[in-house]
């Protein structure tokens, strides 16, 4: 079991979405503050839907914080669905004395989504049974569960910022953005794009996209963790390896579909000469460091010390207007797939709900290599390990 583990519930159009966290040391300060403004970055983006103009996401804190830090004990948070005034009778947990007059039943199945599949798997005939829970509405808290992994994180000097390097077919002219650039761009409420001219060419495909074709479109997104120590993870077996857990986190959002860290991609194509990051020595500082970062971060399944780069490919989004062939699951007719409320793009979105994922695989690895059961604990195993590692 990971040390910092969280579990998620609720459904996209339920009275609310709630997280359990645990394993965050005793002492660690909240702000509720940066929480809300993490849910609020998930909620921008050129091409997003109608629904972010009903949610305004906000977090309440359950348990496990008193007076403003963490007591080591579980916590539990809540967002509530401002929406579910509509959705009463749709979604009520009892079962209704007689059928709604808008049960809005789900039984042509969205090719490219959980419709089907899950309907099958889990026998149900009504599919929005699969689709409230399959939606990435679930992602909200995620974000406010990395908003507490990004706390965490941030004793140590750790900072994680995300940004867009491709949209449709639009790429940025230069893949190698700096930190500097990457996080001037953190609360950009367009598409986080580094590149403005590319940007302004994205927002036009977007627009063209969604009002012209009916149509959605998929992208890049990168996630930079700057700060961390080497040595979180391990080489000492499959599990231990932090670039799987890592690609295993940032593969579980919704549409994602191909991760990459660091140079991945292109290294695949280049001679060793081209690919693997010498080695230099910093005499003042007494540190070893890469002069290049194509690995991003990470050899032998543990971070170097250099940037951490992980990018998620993902998909175009499987809800869309121009809608796509599908068979009614009852009469087997061919018909046109259902459609839900939808987003034209969401690849801005999913770079921070990748910066969450990211922070909370580097939190369990935090507290798995230093441990403690409060934070000035935790800090004094930290700085001894430091010390080790200058005195290499």
């Amino acid at each position: 079991m990971p040390i910092f583990n969280f579990t998620t519930a609720g459904e996209s159009h339920g009275r609310a979405l709630v997280a359990t966290i645990e394993g965050l040391p005793a002492g660690l300060p909240i702000d509720q503050t940066f929480i809300n403004h993490e849910l609020w970055r998930r909620q921008q983006g050129y091409g997003r839907g109608g629904r972010m103009k009903i949610e305004t996401d906000t977090v309440q804190i359950l348990t496990g914080v008193r007076h403003g830090e963490t007591l080591g004990s579980p916590i539990a948070v809540m967002v509530e669905n401002r929406d579910f005034q509509n959705w009463l009778e749709v979604m009520a947990a009892e079962k209704p004395a007689q059928p709604p007059e808008r049960d809005r039943k789900v039984i042509r199945p969205r090719p490219g989504h959980a419709d089907l599949v899950g309907g099958m798997k889990y026998d149900r005939r009504d599919l929005r049974d699969i689709l409230e829970r399959a939606s990435a509405r679930e992602t909200t808290m995620r974000v406010a569960v990395g908003a507490f992994a990004k706390l965490l994180l941030s004793e140590f000097g750790i900072e994680l910022a995300s940004h867009v390097i491709q949209l449709g077919e639009i790429s940025i002219a230069n893949r190698e953005a700096s930190w500097e650039q990457i996080k001037a761009a953190y609360d950009d409420t367009m598409l986080r794009c580094v590149d403005k001219q590319a940007e302004t060419e994205m927002i036009a495909r977007i627009d063209k996209a969604g009002v012209e074709e009916g149509d959605t479109l998929g992208g890049i997104f990168e996630i930079v963790a700057k700060g961390c120590p080497p040595g979180l993870g391990s080489h000492t077996s499959w599990a231990s390896k932090l670039d799987g857990q890592l690609a295993q986190a940032v593969m579980s959002i919704h549409a994602t579909k191909a991760v990459e860290l660091g140079e991945g991609v292109a290294n695949a194509a280049l001679p060793g000469s081209l690919v693997h990051d010498e080695i230099g020595y910093n005499a003042d500082e007494k540190s070893f460091y890469r002069m290049s970062n194509r690995a991003g971060g990470l050899e032998g399944g543990m971070t170097n010390g250099e940037e951490l780069r992980v990018r998620g490919y993902l998909k175009p989004i499987a809800t869309l207007r121009k809608r796509l062939r599908s068979v009614h699951i009852e009469t087997k007719e061919v018909m046109e797939a259902d459609f839900e409320r939808s987003d034209v793009t969401a690849v801005p979105a999913a770079g921070v709900i990748g910066e969450a994922m990211v922070a909370i695989v580097l939190a369990n690895a935090m507290r798995e290599k230093f441990g403690g059961d409060s934070l000035r604990e935790m800090k004094r195993n930290y700085e001894s390990y430091c010390q080790q590692i200058r005195e290499y």
